[in-house]
């Protein structure tokens, strides 16, 4: 819709075109990705787990890069590339027990943005699509000892929400704030040998915090 929008736009008004300083955007981001990673539901317990059980996912942080194309002077599409890197870890009912270990995380989001002009800044809001692709699970520590031989999260979509602003310094280069939050659930599994023995839901919903530079061409 905003791709639509914008294109209409253009058409209308193609001066407004010619004043854009480029049509796309790369940043290079140092980011946070900050997860929630508790249970919401237990849905298979064969070893009998505490009912007390929660859990979270640890921080990480890492090097990304988004990839920004405008419509038009208000608005644009943006993807970002990153693999980011968590483990999972009891809080109650088994304090301190690693479950899931580095687990690596694809979250591949395409947003839509909406950009302000106020004062020469440009803050922006946005919203999206995320589909988290695992690439790779293992089974925590603490799961070795049952026997646990495979750990699984399932690949899902979940919705995403943007705000932030680009601080120009020149008429291509600017400095960059941004911070998302994330929707997202998925379903662990647990194994040993072919038999599912532990099976939980969580909510990831993380937040995405990120600073750099934005260079447009």
């Amino acid at each position: 819709a905003a791709a639509a929008i914008g294109a209409l736009t253009l058409i209308a008004n193609p001066a407004a075109a010619q004043d854009r300083t480029g049509t796309v955007q790369v940043k290079l981001l140092g980011t946070a990705v900050l997860p929630d990673g508790k249970i919401t539901e237990v849905v298979t317990n064969g070893p009998g787990l505490p009912a007390t059980l929660q859990t979270e996912a640890d921080d990480n942080y890492v090097p990304t890069a988004a990839i920004e194309y405008f419509v038009s002077d208000n608005f644009s599409l943006e993807t970002i590339c990153c693999i980011t890197q968590h483990d999972v870890t009891a809080t109650t009912g088994l304090p301190g027990a690693e479950l899931v270990s580095d687990a690596k995380l694809i979250p591949a989001t395409l947003t839509a943005k909406y950009h302000l002009n106020a004062g020469g800044i440009r803050p922006y809001v946005g919203a999206g699509a995320t589909y988290f692709l695992w690439v790779d699970v293992d089974p925590g520590a603490a799961t070795l000892p049952l026997g646990v031989t495979d750990t699984e999260l399932s690949n899902e979509f979940g919705l995403v929400l943007q705000a932030g602003v680009d601080v120009p310094v020149n008429a291509s280069t600017a400095v960059t704030f941004d911070a998302k939050r994330y929707f997202v659930d998925t379903t662990a599994s647990w194994y040993v040998g072919g038999t599912k023995v532990i099976e939980t839901e969580h909510q990831l919903d993380p937040w995405v915090i990120s600073a750099g530079v934005a260079f447009r061409f």
